[in-house]
């Protein structure tokens, strides 16, 4: 299949200033057989991707000199059929908004794999290909846009394909074309060809079409709407007009993009900062009021009622540092920025290392510890501070929200692939609806056993992304009152990559000690 009109290969341009990741990719498609050229920059990357019609462009976000969005721009007003996407690890609902306006078919996470990034690339291609085939049947058009009615099963094929809903009308404002994207979107079940607008669309669609009938600029014009506020579907909107060969208008057509997915993560974002501002709020706010009252020369206080300000003072402190690093962590784990070395863990070793950490605070509870082990010692590959972390955390929980004199047990085992670690405590446990929210970010159960517990409400947000990232589960077994069980399940290291592991640790064992040793 021929994508740049010719049977040469399919021509790709990649724009990305960090050189070892643009050779790597470069030599990677040219083995997959496409024609590859390359830019280290944005100016690069303009001049090529202006002067050739490329099959495909992938264009890093941040670049010193001139960043994606605007290379994107400049390449899709030269070259609009070239089909480009976005390659970025720091994406965002806006940059997203601007960046599918402009015409961008998608983002790349950074980092990705190889066969991610050819997965991305072969509907990229499919893409292209439907272009230059909608191009083609353009050019086959009878002067007026009603008679592509007599054509439409050539068209539907293709459009149908899609995930965008497109509608044409002309310029009586009729419609004269439609997909089924466009029937889902505005929630109709038929259109009949032919039909005023007037009569089937919701308002704000009609002026999103209407305004190019009043106005003589000739652009495209978008504005997101929310078309059905019972399913969250919010769609961007955009129209361009349609002019026939003499230049006259000929109609409009719509597309919509289904962007309800950005609009679903921009509000968890605000939903999310404002949950950080009030939580930051509480101890900031308790912390200058202490301060406050030592401060004022009017107000005779005690050392002891000094050293007891200072005591809340310090201890309203630590807790929004613990916070701090709660939620920079989270930042780490969501975008991916921690650096994981990636090596055989003995979970037995770790777990009573962490159990170590809490002698005291086992001891003080007076907490009957039992660790089952089963005469098992299961080896998981992973990264020895997350893993770390992650039974700190729970064990932590099991201890401050246990009862004085209460135990704590703890199992592990080996099931086929994977281990199960469960650890139970006979705490205060949780009521359903609590449970519902235990893993949700700042979620603290209130009631009168918690009142005096301090916590940021992060610990078991962050135990979750851990568990997630591994490819693992975590299950809650609890009743108010009695305690709580938690049953981690995590994929065992594989046998061959173990043997691995122990042969290049030997190697480099020798290395160190030298020959002769």
């Amino acid at each position: 299949m021929s994508y740049s009109g010719t049977n040469s290969k399919p021509k790709i341009l990649i724009v990305d200033d960090e050189d070892a990741l643009r050779f790597g990719v470069k030599k990677l498609l040219e083995i997959e057989g496409y024609e590859v050229s390359t830019a280290a920059n944005g100016t690069e990357g303009i001049a090529l991707g202006t002067n050739e019609d490329y099959d495909l462009a992938i264009i890093d976000l941040k670049m010193p000199d001139i960043d994606g969005i605007t290379v994107l721009k400049s390449i899709r007003e030269k070259q609009p059929n070239t089909v480009c996407f976005i390659a970025t690890a720091y994406a965002s609902y806006d940059s997203a908004v601007q960046a599918t306006k402009i015409g961008s078919h998608g983002y790349i996470p950074k980092p990705f794999s190889a066969e991610e990034l050819l997965h991305h690339l072969k509907l990229g291609l499919e893409k292209r290909y439907l272009i230059l085939e909608s191009q083609k049947l353009k050019s086959d058009r009878e002067n007026r846009l009603l008679e592509l009615s007599f054509e439409r099963s050539r068209l539907n094929t293709i459009i149908n394909s899609i995930d965008d809903g497109v509608l044409v009308v002309n310029r009586d404002e009729q419609v004269v074309y439609f997909n089924s994207a466009a029937l889902k979107y505005l929630n109709l079940h038929e259109i009949f060809l032919g039909e005023s607008i007037k009569d089937i669309l919701p308002v704000k669609i009609r002026e999103i079409i209407g305004v190019h009938f009043f106005q003589s600029e000739n652009r495209s014009y978008s504005e997101e709407v929310e078309l059905l506020p019972e399913k969250k579907l919010f769609v961007l909107a955009t129209s361009t007009k349609i002019y026939q060969h003499d230049g006259t208008l000929a109609g409009v057509v719509l597309v919509l993009k289904n962007i309800s997915e950005f609009k679903r993560v921009e509000f968890i974002k605000s939903q999310f900062v404002s949950m950080v501002a009030h939580e930051l709020k509480a101890p900031l706010a308790a912390t200058i009021g202490f301060i406050n009252l030592m401060t004022q020369k009017d107000i005779q206080l005690s050392e002891e009622q000094k050293y007891d300000f200072l005591s809340r003072s310090n201890s309203r402190l630590a807790s929004l540092l613990s916070m701090v690093n709660d939620l920079l962590d989270i930042s780490r784990i969501e975008m991916q920025t921690v650096v994981r070395e990636l090596k055989p863990i003995f979970l037995k070793e770790v777990i009573w290392d962490v159990l170590h950490l809490f002698d005291i605070e086992i001891k003080n509870k007076n907490i009957q510890l039992s660790f089952n082990e089963e005469e098992v010692n299961p080896i998981i590959k992973g990264d020895l501070n997350e893993i770390t972390r992650l039974f700190t955390n729970i064990i932590s929980n099991s201890i401050k929200y246990n009862k004085q004199s209460g135990k704590i047990l703890i199992s592990i085992v080996e099931l086929q692939h994977f281990t199960i670690i469960r650890i139970e405590d006979t705490g205060i446990g949780m009521k359903s609806n609590e449970k519902e929210k235990l893993f949700q970010d700042f979620f603290r159960a209130k009631n009168e056993y918690t009142k005096n517990i301090h916590g940021t409400g992060l610990g078991l947000a962050i135990v979750k992304r851990i568990v997630d990232s591994y490819n693992g589960t975590i299950d809650v077994e609890t009743e108010y009152g009695s305690g709580t069980k938690f049953i981690i399940k995590l994929p065992l290291m594989k046998s061959e990559e173990l043997s691995v592991y122990k042969n290049e640790s030997e190697i480099a064992f020798e290395k160190m000690i030298g020959p002769n040793k």
